[in-house]
C-alpha cells in the first residue's frame, strides 16, 4: 500500500526543508523525500562552513536574473530576510554581517546550525523526512502516484525542490527538469552561474603568473557591473567580482574590467604635474599589488611623464580602466554555485509557485528560472519561494 500525504516535497534542500515546516506549520500532512544519505548538503558546504544564510537587501527583486524580472517580487516581499532572520535568533544561532548586506553563522562549521534549525522545526511540526529516498517516478491521475527506492506514495500536491545542475557531487541532477518535461511545464535554457571564467592561451600566458592574486576592480558583463575582488586562478580568473559577472556574461562576449576603479582617467596626468619625472609604472606600482602592477605595466608609454603627451596618458589609462577581456568559457556546473535558467516562471502563479496547467504541482528554489546575486539572494529566495508554495498545500 502507497503512504499517503497532503503534500510530498522531493528535496531536502533549503528551499524543500523550509516548505514542509511551513506547510506542517498548517496542520498538512508533508513527507520529504530526499535521495542523499544527509539533508542540506548545499547549506553545509555554503560560505565556507559559515552559511551566508540571507542578505539585509534580499528582498530587493532588482538583484535577482529571470527571464520574468518581476516573478520574483510576491514572493519577496511576502516573505522577507527578516523573517527568517525572526527563526535563526529564535534558535539563538549566532550571526554578524560581513559586508554588503551578507549575514553569516558565527563560528567555526556554524551551517550545522542552520541544517539542524530546519531539522528541528520539521519534527517540531511533524513533517516527516525520508533520506536515501530515490525517487523512480511521478505520475498523476486522480492524484500524485510516487514510485521511490523507499516504497510508493501518494499526494494531492507535489512540491519539486531538487534544485539545478550545480556542483553534481553534492547530487546535483536535472531531475527538476525531467519532471517539468514530463508535465509539459517549459524550461528556460540553463547554464552555470556564479562561476569562474576560463579563458585563452594568449590571455593566460600573461595570467598564469599571477595565479592567488587578488585585486579590487569593476567587472562589467552586458549592462551588469559589479566592484568587488577579482582572483587569478590557473585556468583564468574567479573572485566575488568575477562570480558575479559571470551571471550576465554569455560566450563570446567580452567581459569589461577596470583594474584601478580609484584612479580617475586623469590620474597620470595629474601626476605628470606633480612629478614630473616619475614614470607610468612606477604609478601603477603605487595602485596595485607589485605582481599585478609589473603585468599590467607593458601596456603603459615609457619614460618619465614630462615626455609624454596628455593625451597619450589619458588613453594609456583608459586600457586599464576599460580592459576587454573575452572569456573561453567557465568552469561549468563543477564549479558553479548556481544555475542560471530552469523552470519557466510564466508557467508557474507568481504566488504558489503552482504550474499553471497542472494542479498541485509546485517548483521553487533553484529549480526554478530565478538567480540570484553572490551574497546570500539564493537562499533568500530558497526561504521565499519554499514559504510562498507552503502556504497553498
Amino acid at each position: 500500500m502507497a503512504q499517503r500525504f497532503d503534500a510530498i516535497i522531493i528535496g531536502a534542500g533549503a528551499a524543500g526543508l523550509y516548505c514542509a515546516l511551513h506547510a506542517a506549520r498548517r496542520g498538512r500532512r508533508v513527507a520529504v523525500l530526499e535521495h542523499n544519505a544527509e539533508p542540506g548538503a548545499k547549506i553545509l558546504i555554503s560560505g565556507g562552513g559559515r552559511c551566508n544564510f540571507t542578505n539585509l537587501n534580499g528582498d530587493d527583486p532588482t538583484r535577482y536574473l529571470s527571464a520574468n524580472p518581476h516573478f520574483v517580487r510576491s514572493a519577496l516581499a511576502r516573505h522577507t530576510p527578516q523573517d527568517f532572520i525572526a527563526l535563526v535568533r529564535k534558535h539563538g544561532i549566532p550571526f554578524y554581517e560581513k559586508t554588503l548586506g551578507q549575514l553569516f553563522c558565527d563560528g567555526a562549521r556554524s551551517s550545522q546550525r542552520i541544517v539542524r534549525m530546519l531539522l528541528d522545526e520539521c519534527e517540531a511540526s511533524e513533517a516527516h523526512i525520508y533520506t536515501n529516498c530515490r525517487v523512480q517516478d511521478v505520475r498523476r491521475a486522480e492524484r500524485f502516484s510516487i514510485e521511490t527506492s523507499l516504497g510508493a506514495f501518494e499526494t494531492e500536491s507535489v512540491v519539486i525542490a531538487t534544485g539545478g545542475l550545480s556542483i553534481p557531487k553534492l547530487g546535483a541532477t536535472a531531475f527538476a527538469f525531467d519532471v517539468a518535461k514530463r508535465f509539459e511545464v517549459s524550461l528556460i535554457a540553463t547554464r552555470p552561474a556564479l562561476v569562474p571564467l576560463t579563458f585563452s592561451e594568449s590571455d593566460l600566458s600573461w595570467m598564469r603568473s599571477l595565479a592567488g592574486v587578488s585585486a579590487d576592480v569593476v567587472a562589467r558583463a552586458g549592462k551588469a557591473a559589479f566592484r568587488e575582488a577579482a582572483l587569478f586562478t590557473h585556468r583564468g580568473l574567479s573572485g566575488p567580482a568575477i562570480l558575479q559577472a559571470s551571471s550576465y556574461w554569455r560566450e563570446g562576449e567580452a567581459l569589461r574590467i577596470d583594474w584601478l576603479p580609484e584612479a580617475s582617467e586623469d590620474a597620470f596626468v595629474k601626476a605628470k604635474r606633480a612629478r614630473p619625472k616619475i614614470q607610468a609604472k612606477t604609478i601603477l606600482s603605487e595602485m596595485l599589488s607589485d605582481r599585478l602592477a609589473n603585468a599590467l605595466a607593458d601596456r603603459l608609454p615609457h619614460g618619465p611623464l614630462t615626455d609624454i603627451k596628455d593625451a597619450t596618458l589619458i588613453a594609456a589609462l583608459q586600457t586599464l580602466k576599460a580592459a576587454s577581456l573575452t572569456p573561453t568559457g567557465t568552469e561549468g556546473y563543477v564549479k558553479a554555485e548556481v544555475t542560471v535558467g530552469g523552470v519557466d516562471t510564466n508557467a508557474l502563479s507568481q504566488q504558489t509557485l503552482e504550474a499553471r496547467g497542472v494542479p498541485g504541482l509546485h517548483f521553487i528554489g533553484e529549480a526554478v528560472d530565478v538567480t540570484g546575486w553572490l551574497g546570500g539572494y539564493n537562499f533568500q529566495w530558497a526561504w521565499s519561494s519554499g514559504w510562498a508554495a507552503a502556504q497553498s498545500l
